[in-house]
């Protein structure tokens, strides 16, 4: 009997599933594949306006997120042998449908079931996967490959990138900036990985997994990257609370504190990026080697609460 894959995941820009299907394109004659698309019940926009896109941090930090819509029920009754999970992190966070999804009962179809996380995003995710591995283990499932592409234009370039994308719709490139979000040709390679958990799928080899897209390069991982992003989550954290101590999404008590810290975001982005980027290398130097450590375990799959 050919093996049958779930694909379940939530995109904004149709990015995502091109990563997906690159992934099984070198296997779609081999496996039965569906796909569930996650649904908010009130799609998020896109375009953003820069209000919509930062009032959604609050609840994206604090895991409250939007509901979203039921799967559908030949999906939920029917048995997988192996489910892949795309999604895209916010706010070094997963993105509010998928905690939504994955704080429903339909996370149940995880039980048991081997599954591969799939994620497409700029460049920062190691808190949204420790988060998605913490659900997993709770939804009984078995994480057994990781997969995470990133955009690797330089940090300001990409960011600048993304923000044209985010903002105006404009994927392409213009003037002095390249096309946004993963490059092509990465999301065309992908489908490497796809031939290799097939390979260790029906070999049922599935404990080496990771080990082997680890070899084919799918994750690259800088020790800056986790200075990052511990730094960052705790910044996030206290804006997530002061904003929400003015109500809920969209309430206009709460418009000048997203408005606030907005500007602030931008400013320590684009003017104190390079002082803390220097002070990164001289920590860097410092702690190295505890770094490296902490470097190899956001490459593997076992989950330590709290890490991040």
């Amino acid at each position: 009997m050919r093996p049958r894959i779930l694909v379940v995941y939530y995109t904004q820009t149709g990015q995502l599933r091109q990563i997906l299907d690159s992934v099984l394109s070198g296997i779609r004659d081999k496996v039965d594949i569906d796909y569930a698309v996650i649904e908010p019940v009130t799609p998020f926009p896109f375009p953003w306006s820069a209000l919509q896109f930062f009032d959604a941090m609050p609840e994206t930090v604090n895991h409250l997120p939007a509901a979203i819509r039921p799967l559908p029920a030949d999906v939920i009754n029917k048995d997988y042998d192996l489910i892949i999970f795309g999604y895209q992190p916010w706010f070094l966070n997963p993105s509010q449908p998928t905690t939504a999804f994955l704080q429903t009962e339909f996370a149940k179809i995880f039980k048991g079931k081997p599954v591969v996380t799939v994620v497409g995003c700029r460049n920062m995710w190691l808190h949204a996967q420790e988060k998605v591995k913490g659900y997993l283990q709770s939804a009984g499932a078995h994480l057994v490959g990781n997969i995470v592409l990133t955009d690797t234009n330089p940090n300001l370039v990409s960011l600048l990138t993304v923000i044209r994308w985010s903002f105006k719709g404009q994927k392409e490139a213009s003037g002095l900036l390249p096309a946004a979000g993963v490059q092509d040709e990465d999301i065309a390679a992908a489908s490497r990985f796809g031939r290799t958990i097939y390979e260790h799928f029906v070999n049922d080899n599935l404990i080496d997994l990771q080990r082997s897209l680890l070899s084919q390069g799918a994750i690259g991982l800088k020790p800056g990257l986790v200075m990052l992003e511990q730094s960052g989550i705790k910044r996030f954290r206290f804006w997530a609370n002061f904003i929400s101590e003015k109500g809920g999404p969209g309430a206009p008590a709460r418009a000048s504190r997203v408005l606030m810290f907005k500007n602030l975001l931008l400013v320590g982005i684009f003017i104190l990026s390079p002082i803390t980027s220097t002070v990164a290398l001289i920590k860097l130097a410092i702690k190295r080697n505890s770094l490296l450590k902490e470097v190899e375990y956001f490459r593997q799959l076992d989950y330590q609460e709290g890490r991040l």
